[in-house]
């Protein structure tokens, strides 16, 4: 391991990996069904859904920024593109997924209009655009779940397998090592960890900011539809509000991977984590039946948690 690689690794990185393998080991103890080779393959589907959002969420917060629009933009890609392919129409059918990622991109864009051209506050921003999205979803249906169905495509990339591994989890992985080697390998990169520390300074050395805020809200919005794609195919149907017990647990994963949420620090790996971590976390609660209200304090208090580690370690910094 090179010492480039090794410098990454640090603790913030590790320990959501490190308490995914303590939450399996010790959840074993009371369900030995978790150490099964189907329970586990299992949840590396789910946390697909959860990881492809997440990565799209982590640019974003690397910029110091956030995006509150998931819930719908993830809604709104899933009905687009099984309203697409309920008609039974081929070429619409075959629209189905691009168009559903391009309405993702298209949000992405107005979001980064307010962001980063009008100077508004990236949460009250992205919060008034899902907020529209969620009016014009209800004016569209009439309030009632939306008529459609997915695509063979959007199925098999939901439920399929490739060697045993699922598709949903080798297509996250795809968008993570894509994304890491953007951040890693490109300016755009370098440009996203500067604009977290400190965006005005970023400017004056010469940096176009609002095009890299641009690129970054439009993958995000890309990551959160294509999100409503795979959710959307593993349901064979989208639904009213299918979006919204995502918008926390991503926040969630992105922070418990170490990624801060003013910007600057931060990065995909830990996020990989931190999607494990809450997915395997998820399913202890849903066999506990843990109700939802306390699953949202639980998250809640894992975001708490992890920011005051993080302002902690900034102060001996």
């Amino acid at each position: 391991m090179s010492l480039a690689i090794a410098r990454r690794l640090d603790l913030t990185t590790l320990l959501p990996f490190a308490a995914t393998v303590l939450l399996i080991l010790g959840g074993s103890l009371f369900f030995p069904q978790m150490l099964g080779i189907g329970y586990l393959s299992q949840q590396l589907q789910i946390a697909a859904f959860l990881g492809v959002i997440a990565m799209g969420a982590t640019i974003v917060i690397l910029l110091g920024h956030i995006d509150l629009s998931v819930p719908w933009v993830l809604g709104g890609a899933a009905l687009i593109s099984t309203t697409l392919a309920g008609t039974g129409d081929p070429l619409l059918t075959a629209l189905a997924i691009p168009a559903a990622l391009a309405f993702g991109g298209l949000i992405g864009l107005i979001n980064a209009v307010g962001v980063a051209l009008l100077r508004i506050p990236s949460m009250v921003w992205t919060l008034a655009v899902n907020s529209m999205l969620l009016g014009i979803s209800v004016l569209y249906t009439g309030g009632f779940n939306p008529k459609g169905e997915a695509s063979a495509t959007m199925n098999w990339l939901a439920t399929g397998k490739l060697a045993g591994i699922p598709v949903a989890f080798l297509l996250w992985m795809a968008v993570a090592v894509g994304l890491a080697l953007m951040l890693h390998r490109t300016g755009f990169g370098r440009y996203l960890s500067a604009i977290g520390y400190n965006e005005k300074a970023t400017f004056l050395s010469g940096v176009s900011t609002p095009s890299v805020l641009f690129a970054a809200f439009s993958i995000a919005g890309l990551c959160s539809a294509l999100g409503g794609v795979l959710l959307a195919g593993y349901a064979n149907q989208a639904y009213q509000s299918m979006g919204d017990p995502y918008l926390l647990p991503t926040i969630a994963a992105v922070v418990i991977g170490g990624t801060s949420i003013l910007g600057g620090k931060g990065g995909l790996l830990g996020t990989v984590g931190g999607v494990f971590f809450i997915t395997l976390l998820n399913s202890i609660l849903s066999v506990m039946q843990m109700s939802d209200a306390w699953r949202s304090i639980i998250f809640g208090v894992l975001i708490i948690t992890m920011l005051m580690v993080q302002t902690l370690r900034g102060r001996e910094g």
